[in-house]
C-alpha cells in the first residue's frame, strides 16, 4: 500500500521479499517505472547488505527507508507457557533485530542522501502494552525507543519516526477474520478498523508533508488506545 502511494507520486520503488517468493507481481502493478523486486533475508545481515548493495549499483540512492516486515502469533499475555523461549526469539529476531539489521544495511545511503527518511512500522502495542503476544509487544516498545535514540543520532540527514497502527484489517495476525474486525470496529473511537492504506497515506505525509518531524510516533489506530 505504501509503495503504491509513494510510486504514484513518481518514487522509485525497490520491494524486499522473502528468497523463494516472487514479487514481481507486486512491483508490475506499481503506477511508474524502474521499481524493481530484491530478495532478502530480513534475518540475515549478509543479505540485508547484499540487498542494499544492489540498490546502490541499479539506483545509487535511496531516500525513503519503510520497514514494514515481521510476524506474530497471538498467545495471551497470561499464558507464559504457550510464550516459549524459541518463541520470545523468534518474534524478537524477526521484529525488532530485523529493523535493526535493515537500517544499518541502507544507512550509508540514507545518510548520502542528505534528507533520508526511515519509517519503521510499529504499533499501539508498543505503548499500551496490549497486542497478540507479550514478546510482539516488547519488540514493538524496542523499536520505538531505538527509533527515538536514532532519530537523535542521526540527525539531520536522515529523520526516523515510528508509525504505530491500532488494528488493521489484513491477513498480518492468524486467526483474526470479520467477527474481529467488527468487534474492533464497535470499540474503536472512529467507527472503524484501520486499513492498510491508512498506514500508507501517514507514511506518504512523512515523506511529503510532515517534513518537520522525527524521533516520535504518530499513532493511526483511530483512537484506538484510548
Amino acid at each position: 500500500a505504501t509503495a503504491e502511494r509513494l510510486a504514484a507520486l513518481g518514487t522509485r520503488c525497490v520491494l524486499l521479499h522473502r528468497p523463494g517468493s516472487s514479487g514481481v507481481d507486486r512491483v508490475q502493478s506499481l503506477p511508474g517505472q524502474g521499481h524493481q523486486a530484491l530478495a532478502a533475508d530480513l534475518l540475515d545481515g549478509a543479505s540485508l547488505k547484499a540487498a542494499a548493495a544492489q540498490v546502490r549499483e541499479s539506483i545509487g540512492r535511496c531516500d525513503i527507508l519503510v520497514n514494514s516486515g515481521g510476524f506474530t502469533q497471538p498467545v495471551p499475555a497470561a499464558d507464559l507457557e504457550a510464550l516459549t523461549d524459541e518463541l520470545i526469539d523468534e518474534l524478537m529476531r524477526a521484529n525488532f533485530r530485523a529493523v535493526i539489521s535493515t537500517i544499518r544495511a541502507f544507512l550509508p545511503l540514507l545518510k548520502e542522501s542528505g534528507d533520508g527518511l526511515i519509517a519503521n512500522i510499529s504499533s499501539i502495542s508498543g505503548f499500551t502494552g496490549a497486542g497478540s503476544n507479550l514478546a510482539y509487544v516488547a519488540a514493538k516498545a524496542g523499536v520505538d525507543v531505538v527509533g527515538d535514540a536514532l532519530a537523535k543520532a542521526l540527525a539531520p540527514q536522515v529523520r526516523v519516526v515510528s508509525v504505530s497502527p491500532g488494528a488493521v484489517q489484513s491477513g498480518f495476525v492468524p486467526g483474526r477474520g470479520d467477527a474481529f474486525a467488527e468487534q474492533m470496529a464497535r470499540t474503536t473511537p472512529l467507527g472503524r478498523i484501520g486499513t492498510p492504506d491508512d498506514v500508507a497515506a501517514t507514511v506518504e505525509a512523512l515523506a511529503t508533508t510532515l517534513r518537520f518531524v522525527t524521533g516520535t510516533r504518530i499513532v493511526v489506530d483511530g483512537g484506538r488506545h484510548l
